[in-house]
């Protein structure tokens, strides 16, 4: 059974950094990561394989935000870098058994419970 528990969110003011931690046991995968604020759909954000040889990333945090992972910790890691009041959302990572870096949420199988980011203006 796979289980993901995400890690390092907080409140920020605009224009600092938070990098969130995803420790996933029962195998590797590759991974994403999503985000949903208040009143609106889930969105995705970055993913990467699993050994960590490619990346998508969302255009709205292209440049600002880093996916990684270090598969020795069994551990997804992003770093969130110049963030805006508009990235403000819950984050969950995700784990998908597809090869490639996964953009759409339905081909990912795992889900944790996400941790809180929040923005400050």
């Amino acid at each position: 059974q796979v289980q993901l528990v995400e890690s390092g969110g907080g409140l920020v003011q605009t224009g600092g950094s938070l990098r969130l931690s995803c420790e996933a046991s029962g195998g590797t995968f590759s991974m994403g990561w999503f985000r949903q604020a208040p009143g609106k759909e889930r969105e995705f954000v970055a993913s990467l394989t699993r050994f960590g040889s490619g990346t998508h990333y969302a255009d709205s945090v292209k440049g600002r935000f880093t996916i990684s992972r270090d598969n020795a910790k069994n551990t997804v890691f992003l770093q969130m870098n110049s963030l805006k009041p508009e990235d403000t959302a819950v984050y969950c990572c995700a784990a998908s058994s597809l090869f490639a870096a996964q953009t759409d949420s339905r081909n990912y199988f795992a889900w944790g419970q996400g941790t809180e980011v929040t923005v400050s203006s």
